[in-house]
């Protein structure tokens, strides 16, 4: 555990990213899987993008609000439990995710989902472990308390 800077080994967007654009090639050039839901999939795509960057747009400014950085290479200087923190100790990661259902559905190609389990190992062990063990190095007892109230997800 290191109080100094989480050992964060996978910038956290990058795996979504290589899954949207890896399952799009695929899609195009590989073989098609379809994921066309007509008007309704492109619906529920923008909406779900909306969600995801809404949720992006608060964490971050929620960890402005405490003087803190979003950078996961850097020391956090505040435990943040307010805002979308309130509900979930990842809410940029869970933002990520309802962005890459709704690109998927607008994509019309179900392959960036097929890479979710992926996807979610990385994170778990390439990124929030890492991240968990500086917090609480950092933060103690307080962060101890804010995951025992708090789920890592939803």
């Amino acid at each position: 555990m290191s109080a100094h800077r989480p050992a964060t080994l996978v910038l956290p967007p990058a795996p979504y990213a290589a899954a949207l654009l890896g399952g799009w090639w695929l899609d195009r050039r590989i073989v098609p899987l379809p994921l066309d839901w007509g008007d309704a999939g492109n619906a529920l795509g923008g909406l779900a993008v909306g969600i995801g960057l809404a949720l992006l747009a608060w964490s971050i400014a929620t960890f402005w609000r405490h003087r803190t950085t979003v950078n996961p290479y850097k020391a956090a200087s505040a435990l943040c439990t307010g805002g979308p923190f309130r509900f979930s100790r990842n809410p940029i990661y869970v933002g990520d995710w309802f962005i890459l259902a709704g690109v998927s559905l607008l994509l019309k190609t179900a392959w960036p989902l097929v890479f979710a389990p992926f996807i979610w190992v990385v994170l778990r062990y390439g990124v929030i472990r890492h991240e968990e063990a500086h917090l609480e190095a950092r933060f103690g007892d307080a962060y101890r308390a804010y995951r025992a109230r708090v789920r890592r997800w939803l």
